[in-house]
């Protein structure tokens, strides 16, 4: 792809290192930022700017937040004895958006996959099992995709947990096998959290 300007290349060039844009498709982007009023495009670049030197991770929960605690931990009217354990953000967000849970969430930050080189140290367990051990956690709601990496991880922290008095579940298989929680419908995964089962009871299935 030929360029007449070098600044555009440059710009092609990084916008098309986001996921899934190619370099045509970077190309049409950044041609049209170019055709916008250029304090929408400063914007735009304050915006991100200002993201990605001030956004923090919450202290507890490890979701991410303008302030040490994110909006959700902060929350007087949250449940604070029931924690959902997500793989990321995106699960948050697709879980809150079903307006079915009232409870906090732990971010792992991933699911164990050693074929990726990730383990129970690359991710947020230690902290989730400290907070079982205070006492004060009364269930756990396992909520990764159904996939074997996922399974795998549940597991882990299961049997890191499995002596301590917190009840543990995971929510019903109407999200199909293999399937990501971003990915599904708000109902099915509203469900899926309502209908929760004992995770005792979805290992012998």
């Amino acid at each position: 792809m030929e360029f007449s300007s070098k600044l555009l290349e440059n710009a092609v060039n990084e916008m098309s290192q986001l996921p899934g844009v190619g370099k045509r498709t970077a190309l049409r982007l950044v041609l049209h930022l170019l055709r916008q009023p250029e304090s929408q495009t400063l914007s735009l670049s304050e915006a991100l700017s200002a993201m990605r030197s001030t956004i923090k991770s919450c202290k507890s929960c490890h979701n991410i937040s303008d302030t040490e605690l994110c909006e959700i931990c902060s929350n007087p009217h949250r449940i604070d004895d029931v924690i959902c354990v997500v793989e990321d953000i995106r699960d948050v967000m697709a879980i809150e958006n079903t307006s079915s849970f009232r409870g906090l969430y732990h971010v792992l930050g991933g699911k164990i996959s050693p074929m990726d080189g990730i383990g129970p140290n690359e991710l947020h367990i230690k902290s989730l099992v400290d907070k079982v051990k205070k006492g004060q956690i009364k269930e756990l709601i396992f909520a990764l995709g159904s996939t074997m990496e996922g399974d795998t991880t549940n597991f882990y922290i299961y049997k890191q947990i499995q002596d301590l008095d917190v009840k543990t579940s995971t929510i019903a298989r109407g999200i199909s096998v293999g399937n990501e929680l971003e990915y599904t419908d708000e109902v099915t995964l509203g469900r899926s959290i309502i209908n929760r089962i004992p995770f005792e009871a979805s290992l012998k299935s």
